[in-house]
């Protein structure tokens, strides 16, 4: 494989397998808090996002577009948090891969599918953001309960086509099948690298070109906001409208959901600008950095339900009500989170 660490300290995977992978023989003391961080991480995303799954399908008050949308975007993020990252983890500090090739196959498969999820979630989140914001009038009729559903079913659907055909059909290694299993495929391992053209078409895909088109959906949003707020402020002066505080709502909505795009770019940016230059670079990327790019990556799955937590007032109401037990009470569904 690929790599820069010094031979000191490398045993194989297995030592009674001829093709065995060499990991870094690490000391207890580096493991530790390793294993710690990356516990500690898992945690917290299967539970934060656990709430938020629990909050948007239990209270009736949050059945609207946006929230289905942030309920099957955090769905993504429980099932990453839930079945990648521990598996992930065990790689991470182990240094070797001991649950077969299949498997292998399946988790990186499912890795690049909900990563990809991700950001289709996020990208049809700030659609909606832009017509609730910028043309009002019209969002009833076009982000109808049928358009969601399309969105929703179009994030989980082509993510899946696309990661698992790339895994499962070779695609990622297309042109580079010899350096491949020459000089990086062994018993033990489970890696993913890219091809030039394959590098560049999974990191367009499942980051750029969506990312692009996020920045410049909600510069459009933070424009139109500013301006209706500067409206507002004056209208309120003389009447306090529900209109008003309507449009107040769906402004801090955009803004905070803005801020869960920033951070989800902020979080995955580093690893496919890596990822992208690899090929490019000779695949000189230590393969310790690459990891801690992809677990960067992964703590956006952990940071976004602390931002709903720090930003929605409802979420905070829900996440007591559950955390005290109320949630068993009769019609405690129809407890009021946001105010009319």
């Amino acid at each position: 494989m690929r790599s820069n660490v010094s031979e000191i300290n490398m045993v194989p995977c297995y030592e009674s397998i001829s093709g065995s992978c060499r990991r870094e023989l690490l000391t207890f003391s580096i493991r530790f808090p390793m294993y710690m961080f990356m516990v500690l991480a898992i945690l917290v995303t299967v539970c934060g996002n656990l709430l938020v799954i629990t909050s948007i399908a239990h209270f009736k008050q949050l059945h609207t577009s946006t929230n289905y949308l942030i309920l099957s975007l955090a769905v993504c993020d429980f099932l990453l948090g839930g079945f990648i990252m521990p598996c992930s983890a065990i790689r991470s500090v182990e240094g070797c891969w001991y649950l077969g090739d299949f498997f292998c196959k399946i988790h990186t498969s499912t890795d690049i599918m909900l990563s990809t999820a991700s950001i289709f979630h996020l990208s049809f989140i700030s659609i909606d953001r832009y017509f609730a914001v910028c043309q009002p009038l019209r969002y009833r009729t076009k982000i109808t309960p049928v358009t969601i559903l399309i969105m929703i079913i179009i994030s989980w659907v082509v993510p899946g086509i696309f990661a698992f055909g790339m895994v499962f059909l070779d695609f990622s290694i297309k042109g580079i099948e010899d350096f491949y299993y020459e000089q990086v495929d062994c018993v033990g391992g489970c890696f993913v690298i890219f091809s030039k053209a394959s590098g560049v078409v999974t990191s367009m895909i499942s980051f750029f070109i969506p990312g692009f088109i996020m920045l410049g959906i909600y510069l459009k949003v933070y424009l139109v906001a500013r301006k209706q707020a500067r409206s507002i402020k004056d209208v309120l002066h003389q009447f306090h409208t529900d209109t008003g505080i309507s449009r107040q709502r769906e402004r801090k909505a955009a803004k905070t959901l803005g801020i869960v795009m920033g951070v989800f770019l902020i979080c995955w940016s580093p690893f496919f600008v890596c990822n992208i230059m690899d090929p490019f670079i000779n695949y000189s990327t230590p393969p310790m950095l690459v990891d801690a790019l992809v677990w960067f990556g992964y703590l956006n799955s952990t940071f976004n339900p602390l931002v709903y937590a720090f930003f929605y007032t409802w979420f905070r109401k829900a996440l007591m009500i559950i955390m005290r037990g109320q949630i068993f009470k009769i019609n405690s569904s129809r407890t009021k989170l946001i105010a009319d």
